[in-house]
C-alpha cells in the first residue's frame, strides 16, 4: 500500500520548512568548548549541536505533523496537540490510584481493558474536577469512532518515567469517560524509531508498567498504523530524498563555521 504521492510531498515539505526554519533562527550556544572545538573543528562541532538543537523539537516540529499527514486519509479526524478534556469524577482519580498503587507494588499484571473497564464504571460518580491533563501528541478517531491517544516519547526513555507515562494514559480515559460514558478509547505510547535495529526494541524495562500490546506501537508498528501497511519505509525514504536535495544547502549552512 504505502504512501500516496500528495503524502510523499506534503511530508518532504514539511521536512524541508523545519530544517529551513532552523537555519534561519537557529543561535548556537554561547558556550566555549575550547577543547571540543580545537579537536573536531568548529564546523563539526557547530553540526552536532545543530542536531542537539533539533533532536528536542524532533517530536513537536517533525514526527506530530507527519504523523497527522500519514493518519488524516485513513481517520475521520487526525489532529496533533489536542487536549483530551477538562474535567474528571473524584472516584476515577481513587481509582487510577488504586491501579498505580497495584502496578507499582507489582500485585497485578497491565491490563489495558480491565484498567478501562474499572474507570468506565465510576467515569461520572463522585465530584467533578476540573484538570488540565497533559496535551495528547496525535488525536485520532477512526471512521466507527473509535480514539486513539498517542503520546510520542523519544527512543530510549528511562525506566522510571514509565509510571509517569500510565498514568497520564488512565486520566486521559477518565476524562475522555467523563464527557462521553461509552467512548471507545484507546491511549498508547509511540516510540518512533527502534534505536537497537536490527535487534528487536528492548521492552522489558516497560513490562510492569504498559500492556505492551495494547500501549505500546515502535517504529514500524506506529507508522504503518497510521498510514497504512508499507508507510514506515516509505517514510524514511522521504527523510532520505530530503537529504540528498538539500545536500548543498545543508552543506553551504555550515561551511561558516569553519
Amino acid at each position: 500500500m504505502g504512501l500516496q504521492n500528495q503524502q510523499i510531498t506534503e511530508i518532504q515539505n514539511i521536512l524541508k520548512q523545519v530544517l529551513r526554519n532552523k537555519f534561519q533562527n537557529y543561535k548556537r550556544e554561547t558556550s566555549q568548548m575550547p577543547f571540543h572545538t580545537r579537536l573536531l573543528g568548529k564546523d563539526r562541532y557547530a553540526l552536532f549541536s545543530f542536531i542537539h538543537s533539533l533532536n528536542t523539537t524532533f517530536g513537536t516540529s517533525i514526527f506530530e505533523p507527519v504523523a497527522v499527514t500519514l493518519a488524516k486519509d485513513r481517520f475521520k479526524r487526525a489532529e496533533k496537540q489536542v487536549r483530551s478534556g477538562n474535567q474528571i469524577s473524584t472516584s476515577a482519580l481513587f481509582e487510577i490510584q488504586k491501579i498505580m498503587d497495584e502496578l507499582t507494588a507489582a500485585n497485578t499484571k497491565p491490563d489495558k481493558s480491565r484498567e478501562i473497564d474499572i474507570i468506565q464504571k465510576v467515569c461520572q460518580q463522585g465530584k467533578m474536577r476540573k484538570v488540565k491533563p497533559t496535551v495528547v501528541d496525535v488525536f485520532l478517531e477512526s471512521n466507527n469512532s473509535e480514539l486513539f491517544l498517542f503520546d510520542i516519547k523519544t527512543a530510549k526513555p528511562n525506566k522510571g518515567n514509565f509510571k509517569e507515562f500510565k498514568r497520564t494514559m488512565l486520566e486521559w480515559v477518565a476524562v475522555i469517560l467523563a464527557e462521553n460514558p461509552k467512548a471507545e478509547i484507546n491511549t498508547l505510547i509511540a516510540i518512533p524509531y527502534n534505536p537497537y535495529a536490527p535487534k528487536p526494541y528492548s521492552r522489558w524495562t516497560m513490562a510492569g508498567m504498559l500492556d505492551l500490546k495494547n500501549e505500546l506501537k515502535v517504529a514500524e508498528e506506529f507508522w504503518d498504523f497510521l498510514g497504512g501497511k508499507g508507510a514506515y519505509i516509505d517514510l524514511l525514504n522521504c527523510f532520505e530524498q530530503v537529504g540528498i536535495e538539500m545536500r548543498e544547502e545543508i552543506n553551504n549552512y555550515f561551511s561558516k563555521f569553519k
